[in-house]
């Protein structure tokens, strides 16, 4: 899951969310019982990969490549994350709803292979070093609740929209 500053900033993603959430709110709200896994990758390491993907050396390998890229450090349990956020931005209500069905959506990753080929090209920003990244972003943009409620980095706003103006029907197409 791609989390992190960017020009593009998705708030539906769960990090990015829940430090958007921490920041205007002073709270986290899990809906799960917050041990399903996530892996995590910062958006610049995602394009680093990218980067490392189109540049690679193809003369000994397959052209074809399907791999797994992350950092194996970066496999957390949802309550992890909003604890770890909690360390950036104190006092944080964390909800967690212990009668939640369980989520189908929990993995771990093992990015191994990529670690082995891409070696300068595995990922440099951790989970601290992002959330800090975000928060400065948040400050830089003096973001609010009406920003949060209303954002157009939130997909299912933008679905939302969409449909309302007949762009999108109710299949999405």
């Amino acid at each position: 899951t791609a989390f992190g500053p960017s020009p593009r900033l998705r708030l539906d993603i769960v990090l990015n969310d829940f430090v958007a959430n921490a920041y205007l709110n002073k709270s986290i709200n899990i809906l799960s019982d917050g041990t399903p896994w996530r892996p995590l990758i910062d958006v610049r390491d995602m394009a680093r990969a990218i980067e490392w993907a189109l540049n690679r050396d193809i003369v000994n390998s397959d052209n074809f490549l399907v791999i797994n890229t992350g950092n194996n450090d970066q496999n957390f349990q949802v309550i992890e994350l909003a604890n770890i956020i909690n360390k950036h931005l104190f006092d944080i209500e964390i909800n967690v709803n212990p009668n939640a069905q369980p989520d189908k959506r929990s993995y771990k990753v093992d990015f191994s292979l990529f670690k082995n080929l891409a070696k300068d090209y595995y990922p440099i920003h951790d989970i601290d070093n992002s959330i800090e990244s975000l928060i400065s972003l948040f400050k830089k943009i003096n973001y609010n609740k009406y920003d949060f409620e209303n954002s157009k980095f939130i997909r299912l706003n933008i679905l939302k929209k969409l449909k309302e103006n007949n762009i999108l029907n109710n299949k999405l197409l």
